[in-house]
């Protein structure tokens, strides 16, 4: 069966950008609990491009690429599986169940790239275990549900687990473009939550709004902080933020601080600016919480996946490309480099026939 990964080349972490290959694995023959997905698309993340940058933890040179996928069950290990002939999404990793505060098994084992789970969704097929997969919501198109996964399971334990985001509170994002950014955006507004967010990009700033965003500021300005304060609501009570979900780092805690209510939170997924952020004695005074977070549990993951069923939101997809090749994928690969995107990026890897529902976003 064809799949897609990396090649291994000379070169010092941060510097070497692995080349894509063709790889060959063998043909599927499923346990009595596992199923058959043909992959009809799949997406990616900035954890591929830091694999093919060497920046990523038990890198593998055959394995499948890539951890979002969508697919439809083909054949299973049991007979007459009430799974044969659903479009479903892979939970995107093993070993974290149900626990709140972390993976129950270490390391915690990510699909697509690396040798702890040596399996990825840039390929024609995966096998997995009946209990790893949720019948993707009726309403999403194809590529919609191939950039659900990863970055829906994350935004999900970042917005409602770290954040404790509810109606009414006030919620900076920020960074807004990304998959985890836009899909934090969709959740907190599905629950009645007012968003702003942060962008170098004017354009993305407009495109947040259109999907409920209240306003945004552009991070390259000075003091955009001040901005922000000026843009929430009043009484003056209610003029501070309750949550910031970050995934820059670097001066987002001295920023944020001095509009962030006392106990605010301040929620990491990430650190692209910087590989730390300064806790200030300020935060201190105000009871400032820094919550740091990534992916979620298998709980979780259909905890977000019915939420996305119950509110019929959308994915944001900015790019896709078809076909299984290497060219294909190397062009959704320099936009991701560059930056260029405001939501996911997804190779169709095969067509399936079905209507869909529209969604809202």
């Amino acid at each position: 069966m064809k799949a897609i990964g990396i090649r291994q080349i000379p070169g010092k972490p941060g510097q070497v950008y692995y080349p894509l290959e063709y790889i060959t694995l063998p043909p599927p023959a499923p346990k009595s609990s596992e199923l058959v997905v043909k992959i009809l698309a799949a997406g990616l993340n900035h954890r591929d491009h830091f694999i093919r940058e060497h920046l990523y933890p038990g890198i593998a040179f055959s394995v499948p690429l890539l951890t979002d996928g969508v697919g439809v069950v083909v054949s299973a290990g049991k007979p007459n599986s009430q799974w044969v002939g659903k479009r479903v999404v892979l939970a995107p990793g093993r070993g974290w169940e149900t626990s709140p505060d972390g993976p129950e098994t270490l390391p915690y084992a990510i699909l697509g790239g690396t040798k702890h789970a040596p399996q990825g969704t840039l390929g024609e097929v995966i096998v997995v275990p009946e209990s790893e997969v949720e019948e993707a919501p009726a309403h999403l198109s194809l590529d919609e549900a191939a950039g659900l996964p990863l970055c829906g399971l994350t935004a999900y334990r970042a917005v409602f687990t770290k954040g404790n985001v509810k109606a009414g509170d006030n919620v900076l994002i920020t960074g807004i473009g990304g998959g985890v950014a836009l899909a934090a955006l969709s959740f907190c507004v599905a629950v009645g939550a007012n968003v702003w967010v942060t962008s170098g990009s004017p354009e993305k700033l407009e495109a947040a709004k259109k999907l409920g965003a209240r306003g945004g500021v552009s991070y390259k300005k000075a003091g955009w902080e001040k901005e922000l304060k000026a843009m929430l609501p009043l009484p003056a009570e209610r003029s501070w933020l309750d949550v910031v979900i970050d995934g820059a780092g670097d001066d987002i805690c001295a920023r944020t601080v001095p509009i962030l209510r006392a106990g605010g939170k301040i929620v990491s997924y990430g650190m692209t600016l910087a590989p730390k952020t300064p806790f200030t004695m300020s935060a201190v005074f105000k009871n400032v919480e820094i919550r740091g977070t990534t992916l979620g549990s298998r709980k979780e993951f259909r905890e977000m996946v019915e939420l996305v069923r119950k509110h019929r939101l959308g994915v944001v997809v900015s790019k896709v490309v078809e076909g299984l090749t290497i060219e294909a994928c190397e062009e959704v690969f320099e936009i991701m480099k560059k930056g260029k995107q405001f939501g996911k990026l997804i190779v169709r890897i095969a067509d399936e026939e079905r209507e869909t529902v529209p969604s809202k976003l």
